[in-house]
């Protein structure tokens, strides 16, 4: 079965997805495939995690990087590579070119996170910080390569990137050959075209959900349109599918072959990763956690067996901190409140008191007596608490009225 796309390259087909599986033997691992039972209840049938966040250097980014890379002539190894990326793409053509003996410079934004800067140092590549946004990385990677000769190694729109993701979906039909539905998160492509390519070939009859951030959707306008529409700004804390226009190469073919694609928002987001997190004990980044959040936004849509791929787990420290708490909160996890009481020795006790009665636990107290706003005997209390939910949250907020609170969300 082929598969005509445009550009100049010939066209990604089932042979050359099996040519890079065979490629990537021994050097990409066979990543797990993990049962949801949470998820299992709500969709109605067995959902299964695809875990390429379990993937060496964190994510599905090696496979494409690799094959990329061991395409090359003795020539092109020679003057080496170069890349453009703020994480999951820099660490795969890092390790890949490390493996192949090739020399890889990667030019990464300013603000890029620490340690995705010091694990591509530590794969082995020269790290460049240039740029303030990735379009500016990205100008810089390809004047390097147009002054040095270097190969540059585009995160999705070549063929091998293409091939060498879609190695995903053979194990996918490998693993879980009863799969009906395969959710994927969608950036530039370059997975959802791989996986596309491998599956429907072999089993057209399996339903591919692709997955976009709201504020970084390209491809439902662009699908509307015909062909690739850029989006001006893109907005989203999933860095992975944080991709402002589709590929030539890998937009024909989510046109053709992907059978739906879907967009959710940065509170589902926040929600499946923290449900992943809890529930499945997985470490996922936020554009690795953009199909679970399809599955909780929208179960019944989904036909099972699902297979959900959890694409990657890279993610800063300090933005899976604000992630859990934006993912507590969207969940109902945290109630913030403001009521008045009594400026009398042992008043904050009491409302204490009755917190610890509603099973609500303080987070943080911020008591004001100085407000001009409040009376002679007036105290002002700011809580910040844990809850176990939204109608826990409904029970703490009655329990403080009951008690002759004045409460303010």
């Amino acid at each position: 079965m082929t598969f005509r796309t445009s550009g100049p390259f010939p066209p990604v087909i089932l042979d050359d997805v099996r040519g890079a599986q065979k490629m990537l033997s021994g050097v990409a691992r066979t990543t797990a495939m993990e049962g949801s039972r949470h998820l299992g209840s709500l969709v109605g049938a067995p959902v299964h995690f695809k875990c390429e966040n379990l993937q060496r250097t964190g994510s599905f980014k090696l496979r494409g990087a690799y094959v990329r890379i061991a395409g090359l002539t003795p020539v092109e190894r020679a003057g080496g590579v170069v890349a453009a990326s703020a994480g999951n793409h820099a660490q795969g053509v890092a390790l890949a070119s490390s493996l192949l003996g090739v020399r890889s410079t990667v030019f990464m934004p300013v603000g890029a996170p620490l340690p995705k800067v010091a694990a591509t140092r530590e794969y082995g590549a020269e790290v460049r910080l240039q740029g303030q946004v990735v379009d500016e990385t990205l100008a810089a990677a390809q004047e390097y390569a147009e002054e040095t000769g270097a190969v540059f190694i585009h995160p999705f729109d070549h063929p091998d990137i293409i091939a060498g993701q879609g190695t995903v979906g053979l194990e996918i039909l490998e693993q879980c050959p009863e799969v009906r539905t395969i959710v994927v998160g969608i950036g530039g492509g370059g997975l959802a075209a791989g996986i596309a390519v491998a599956v429907k070939a072999l089993r057209p009859d399996v339903r591919i959900v692709g997955v976009q951030a709201t504020g970084a959707a390209a491809f439902p306008p662009s699908l509307s349109a015909g062909h690739p529409v850029a989006l001006d700004p893109v907005q989203t804390m999933a860095d992975g599918i944080k991709v402002g226009r589709p590929g030539d190469l890998t937009f024909p073919l989510v046109q053709e072959l992907v059978d739906e694609v879907r967009t959710v928002s940065e509170d589902e987001l926040a929600s499946a990763l923290l449900l992943c997190l809890e529930r499945a004990k997985m470490v996922v980044e936020p554009a690795g956690a953009s199909p679970v959040a399809a599955l909780l936004s929208d179960p019944e849509a989904f036909r099972g067996p699902v297979v959900a791929v959890l694409s990657g787990g890279n993610v800063d420290p300090l933005l899976m901190q604000r992630v859990l708490t934006h993912g507590m909160v969207a969940a109902g996890r945290y109630l913030s409140l403001r009521l008045r009481l009594s400026d009398r020795p042992g008043a904050l006790a009491a409302m204490l008191a009755t917190l610890s009665v509603a099973d609500a636990n303080v987070l943080d107290i911020s008591h004001v007596r100085t407000d001009p706003r409040l009376g002679l005997t007036e105290a002002e209390v700011e809580l910040q608490l844990e809850t176990k939910g939204p109608a826990h949250c409904e029970e703490v907020a009655a329990a403080l009225r009951a008690a002759g609170y004045l409460v303010r969300s």
